[in-house]
C-alpha cells in the first residue's frame, strides 16, 4: 500500500515537472523566433531637401534623409566675371592683367550675405557681393548667388551691380523670391572721387534655368 502510495507521488511530481518543463520551452520559443514580415503604413516624411522617405525595417521606423552637403564657403569658390573664370583662395585672388604684365586682377570676397530662398524650392539659398579690382582706380562691384541644390551649392553667373559704390545691404523678399541689394552711388555729374551719397536699390532674380537676372526698377 505504502509502495503504490509512492509511486502515485512520484508520478504525479514528475508530470507536473514535465507540465513546467514545456511551458517554459513553449514560451521561450514562442518569445525567440524570428517573426515574419510586418506591414508598415503607408506614412511619409518631408525631408530638408524636399524628397520623401516611407516606414521601412522590422519596427517600421522612417528610413533616414538624404545627406545634403549645406557647407559653402564664398572665399573659397570659382566665380566667372565677364567670360573668365577667378578662383577665389581664403577670399581672394590675384592674376596677372596680360600675360608678362606687373599688373594684377584682384578678385575679392566682400561680403553682405542674405540667407534666404530664391527659386521657390523651400531651400535657403546664399547671396553675397564681390569685388573686383584691375589695376586702374576703379573696384567693381557684383552680385552672385549660392544656390542650394541636392548635390550642393551651385553659383549663378555674376550681374555688376557699379563702380567705387557704397554697399549698405543685400536682402531677399521670401514672398516674391528676389534679391535686393542697397548701396550708395554718386548724383548724376559728380565726379568718381565725389564720396557716395545718393540711395539705390537693384532688385534681382533667378529665372528658372537658374540665372540671376536684373529687374526693372
Amino acid at each position: 500500500m505504502e509502495y503504490n502510495k509512492g509511486i502515485a507521488s512520484i508520478s504525479i511530481i514528475l508530470i507536473i515537472v514535465g507540465v513546467f518543463v514545456l511551458g517554459a520551452g513553449t514560451y521561450f520559443f514562442l518569445a525567440n523566433r524570428t517573426q515574419g514580415p510586418v506591414a508598415c503604413t503607408l506614412e511619409v516624411k518631408l525631408c530638408p531637401d524636399g524628397s520623401t522617405v516611407g516606414r521601412t525595417g522590422p519596427s517600421c521606423e522612417f528610413a533616414p534623409c538624404p545627406v545634403i552637403k549645406t557647407i559653402f564657403d564664398p572665399g573659397n569658390a570659382t566665380y566667372e566675371i565677364a567670360g573668365k573664370k577667378f578662383t577665389l583662395v581664403n577670399g581672394i585672388s590675384e592674376t596677372e592683367s596680360a600675360p608678362g604684365s606687373v599688373s594684377k586682377i584682384v578678385t575679392r570676397y566682400f561680403g553682405n550675405e542674405a540667407g534666404g530662398d530664391l527659386t521657390g524650392d523651400g531651400k535657403p539659398d546664399i547671396a553675397f557681393l564681390i569685388t573686383q579690382d584691375n589695376g586702374g582706380s576703379g573696384i567693381f562691384y557684383y552680385a552672385v548667388v549660392a544656390i542650394q541644390t541636392p548635390d550642393g551649392y551651385r553659383l549663378t553667373n555674376t550681374l555688376f551691380i557699379g563702380d567705387r559704390i557704397a554697399p549698405q545691404s543685400t536682402n531677399i523678399n521670401r514672398d516674391s523670391l528676389e534679391l535686393y541689394v542697397n548701396y550708395a552711388e554718386r548724383k548724376p555729374g559728380e565726379p568718381m572721387s565725389a564720396k557716395p551719397s545718393v540711395g539705390v536699390t537693384k532688385i534681382f532674380k533667378i529665372t528658372p534655368e537658374g540665372t540671376l537676372n536684373g529687374l526693372m526698377q
